[in-house]
């Protein structure tokens, strides 16, 4: 099983890269968002891939990060989404994206995407709710450990609720961080969401977050 490629690129095409890895080229295909920041790299890159075999057919697909690969694998396992309507989708929302409209249940957002029509759209959300906040939780980062002088060097391990488990917290506010919401809001709505469900994990933490911050009317 290839799980990843690091090689120079020699050409880009309107779905694939070749990569040159030690004089062996492999076409990968790979979302239309991700191409273009290959494009704009150059030089050598490196890829996690995902390799689909099919009797008559051998295809790599490419992605630039651990969770947008395990996005793609989990978008194939819903009928109707194949690996072209799966590179759609995070070529149109990116992995942050796809898991903000996924725990929300925002199918119209997921509607975007091409190949992606309101039954499947809705179909998408319904199967995967469940697993997108688990997925966030399981790509963020770490809180750093804490300094013999007290420091800490992620804000990650500045989310500190009277009530819960602290490490769901700290992996809760870690994913709503990489979402792109401010430190400050993101941690108010975990704190107050583990202050409800004490004993909730970082998934249902997230969920309740998102909820809690997503835009009103």
């Amino acid at each position: 099983m290839i799980g990843r490629l690091t090689g120079e690129v020699v050409h880009t095409g309107e779905d694939h890269v070749i990569l040159d890895v030690r004089g062996v080229g492999y076409i990968v295909h790979c979302s239309t968002r991700t191409l273009g920041s290959i494009a704009a790299q150059g030089g050598t890159v490196a890829l996690y891939t995902d390799l689909l075999v099919r009797e008559d057919l051998l295809q790599l697909f490419g992605f630039p990060s651990l969770l947008e690969r395990e996005w793609h694998r989990l978008l194939t396992t819903v009928q109707g989404v194949g690996a072209k309507v799966s590179l759609g989708i995070l070529g149109t929302l990116g992995p942050e994206g796809i898991s903000r409209a996924i725990a929300l249940g925002d199918a119209a957002t997921v509607r975007r995407a091409p190949g992606v029509g309101p039954k499947l759209a809705t179909r998408i959300v319904n199967e995967l709710k469940t697993k997108a906040p688990a997925m966030m939780a399981s790509a963020a980062p770490k809180p750093a450990t804490p300094t013999p002088d007290g420091e800490v060097s992620s804000p990650a391990a500045l989310v500190e609720p009277d009530t819960g488990d602290p490490a769901a917290s700290a992996d809760a506010l870690s994913a709503l961080l990489n979402l792109g919401y401010q430190h400050g809001e993101a941690a108010e709505a975990i704190a107050r969401a583990a202050t409800d469900t004490p004993d909730a994990n970082a998934g249902a933490l997230i969920k309740a977050a998102l909820k809690a911050l997503a835009p009103k009317g």
